[in-house]
């Protein structure tokens, strides 16, 4: 079936038996507007027909994978098309021609946004006259159609379906590694069963929110701890988290795997669903970090203002959480020592730029402290050896600070150099 790109109408495509959405697929997520929309194509394209005698409209382009063993055709890409449209066939009393309907959902978001788009279409429906809906009938199978292309292979299906998602633009690195853990996920049967629950869960997460964990913490800590300054997170970089496979014999691979489901950033993990873990486990790890900041009496002076602030900022974040992630703990007088690293910077530089604080990060700064802290912080064995560095944090000098800045200069200059000078020092000496 389909050996070659075809050209086949919707209605052709609904009624096949072998029609199946694979349970790694994520949840029917369609909106009103996006429903309203198609609906409107439809309409454009009868009355085209009507004017063009051999009219023919493209709605789309559906990816299967033809999997042989079970003799299904898998939607890959086409699922929020394909399934409005089958019920626009249900809205036409054609419930019984569809297969698809048929079906078992599991995800309750798909089933939710059903209901939802479903009692909108009838809503649509009900306003047009019998001609008109028997001429949505007929545009089905002679005039609305689809590019069906197919693969054998599952991975050619996904990028196929990569190419045809990004219209010229790359995919974020994030959605990149979901569907390679996600098809890493398929070679072991245990894991497939927890397949539809883990795509619940990554869609239910903010995107941005992932985007933004890979890219200002995660992949800049990795980094530094290998004393490299490191770039922007790209799809280039992936092969940091693909993680090493499930049956790999390799002796790191062997103590990989008994070590899950215990993350650690600079660290491999075995792919498939602990990818998944990994970024649910970040995501709240980040917002205890930044829960525990605020507890330890720092919160006023997180609350400056300015990118050269937010820069500093992130840089305590960071280290908090690499620190957190090591050791487990938030000692408070460990918090106050990282701030008093991290901030020293942005009182020392008049404009701070990330370019520089990567610089600061690795220990390659001019004329500051020198000191890698992420680098050493992977050396420290226990809570000692990290109240130690405290003596390679110098003082600073009134003469040696150089933000300025008019609106933030109380908090900037007054209390968070009481912090750096004065308060960490009270608390280690």
């Amino acid at each position: 079936m389909f050996e070659y790109p075809e050209i086949k109408s919707v209605d052709f495509m609904l009624r096949l038996k072998t029609l199946k959405l694979p349970n790694y697929q994520r949840p029917y997520k369609w909106s009103v507007k996006n429903v309203s929309a198609l609906l409107g194509d439809i309409e454009f394209a009868i009355k085209q027909a009507d004017e063009y005698s051999k009219f023919k409209y493209r709605i789309g382009t559906i990816i299967l994978h033809n999997n042989e063993a079970d003799n299904t055709l898998n939607i890959v890409d086409g699922q929020q098309r394909l399934i409005t449209l089958a019920l626009i066939y249900k809205a036409l009393g054609l419930a019984s021609e569809v297969p698809i309907l048929k079906r078992k959902i599991e995800s309750k978001i798909s089933h939710d946004n059903i209901k939802r788009n479903f009692l909108e279409i009838k809503s649509y429906l009900s306003n047009l006259d019998l001609n008109t809906k028997k001429r949505y009938i007929k545009a089905m199978s002679s005039i609305l159609q689809f590019v069906v292309v197919s693969t054998k292979e599952l991975a050619e299906a996904f990028q196929l379906f990569d190419s045809q998602n990004t219209r010229g633009k790359s995919l974020y690195p994030h959605d990149l590694l979901k569907a390679f853990h996600l098809r890493e996920m398929r070679n072991h049967p245990k894991e497939m069963k927890q397949m539809q629950c883990t795509v619940e869960k990554w869609e239910n997460t903010d995107q941005k929110e992932i985007r933004t964990l890979f890219q200002d913490y995660l992949f800049p800590i990795k980094c530094w701890v290998d004393r490299e300054q490191g770039h922007n997170f790209t799809s280039a970089d992936i092969d940091e988290y693909k993680g090493v496979g499930f049956d790999s014999p390799y002796s790191y691979a062997v103590r990989t795997l008994k070590g899950m489901p215990v993350f650690q950033i600079d660290q491999p993990f075995v792919s498939g669903k602990n990818f998944f873990e990994f970024v649910a486990h970040y995501t709240k790890s980040l917002s205890d970090v930044k829960e525990a900041a605020s507890n330890s009496g720092l919160n006023l002076f997180l609350n400056g203002g300015g990118v050269g602030f937010s820069y500093a900022q992130q840089l305590f974040y960071c280290a908090v959480l690499y620190y957190y992630d090591r050791f487990g703990n938030f000692d408070n007088r460990i918090i106050k020592l990282l701030y008093a690293w991290a901030f020293m910077i942005r009182l020392r530089m008049q404009k701070l730029g990330f370019d520089t604080v990567k610089n600061y990060a690795v220990g390659e700064d001019e004329n500051l402290t020198k000191l890698p802290m992420f680098y050493l912080l992977n050396k420290c064995m226990n809570n000692s050896d990290v109240y130690a560095l405290k003596n390679r944090i110098p003082m600073l000098p009134d003469e040696e600070i150089n933000y300025s800045s008019a609106k933030y200069k109380d908090l900037v200059l007054n209390s968070t150099r009481n912090i750096l000078m004065l308060d960490y020092r009270e608390d280690f000496i």
